[in-house]
């Protein structure tokens, strides 16, 4: 490896980190294999759940090398959503398995963010409520599990992603509507098959994904306070 890949990396990795990101990164992991040691039957959830928070930290920090860590994630994360027969969330996670090249391409080495207008913020919003509906009526007819909550992970997710990719702000706040509707369908799911509701999937692949959808609205709303810094630091440059 020359020492400007050398040099490139480590500065992906290791540079410019505040104490209070080391801390909750820190606290992040270590709720991935809490997780794990509850109900350890599940060594792909466990996978998904520490591979998604290195690469949300990473994608927070605006650093391109989340895409590597997000990689890894999706494919661990689509086979456990195949599992539990969360097929928005499992096409979802095909669409982000084939973004994270694509945004490893279209991202610069710098922290420069884009942002749209207000009345084009106003219709991407408008356009996604309804895009939800549609997306639920479909999945309540192919028989998916909660298609209220699934219909968000597929529809506005991809929304989100295309605009994370592009690396507009504005996904942020998106993603914390996705992950505040995540957070309540992995519990859910997690509730039924702990009481036995429901023989699909596992307790420890379901549990994984909680303290992930935990650990994700955390890091989305930090991240939007962080990009929104980014955006202003680049005006006033």
């Amino acid at each position: 490896m020359t020492t400007e890949k050398k040099s490139w990396l480590y500065q992906q990795l290791f540079t410019g980190w505040k104490k209070f990101e080391i801390t909750y990164i820190i606290a992040l992991l270590a709720l991935q294999v809490i997780a794990y040691l509850v109900a350890p039957d599940s060594i792909i959830g466990m996978i998904s759940g520490l591979s998604g928070v290195i690469c949300l930290v990473y994608g927070m920090k605006g650093r391109k090398i989340t895409f590597i860590f997000g990689f890894i994630q999706t494919i661990a994360m689509t086979y456990i959503a195949w599992k539990t027969h969360a097929y928005g969330s499992f096409a979802m996670n095909i669409v982000y398995v084939i973004s994270q090249p694509i945004g490893w391409f279209l991202w610069g080495n710098d922290e420069a963010v884009n942002s749209f207008s207000a009345s084009v913020k106003k219709k991407l919003f408008i356009g996604a409520f309804f895009a939800w509906l549609i997306g639920w009526g479909i999945l309540a007819n192919v028989g998916g599990q909660l298609p209220y909550f699934d219909s968000i992970n597929l529809v506005i997710s991809l929304i989100a992603q295309t605009l994370y990719i592009f690396k507009y702000k504005e996904n942020w706040s998106l993603w914390i509507f996705v992950n505040i509707a995540n957070l309540i369908y992995w519990s859910l799911l997690t509730y039924r098959v702990f009481t036995g509701a429901v023989d699909i999937g596992t307790l420890g692949g379901c549990l994984s994904q909680v303290a992930l959808q935990a650990a994700l609205l955390f890091n989305s709303i930090y991240a939007n306070k962080v990009w929104n810094d980014y955006e202003s630091s680049t005006e006033n440059a």
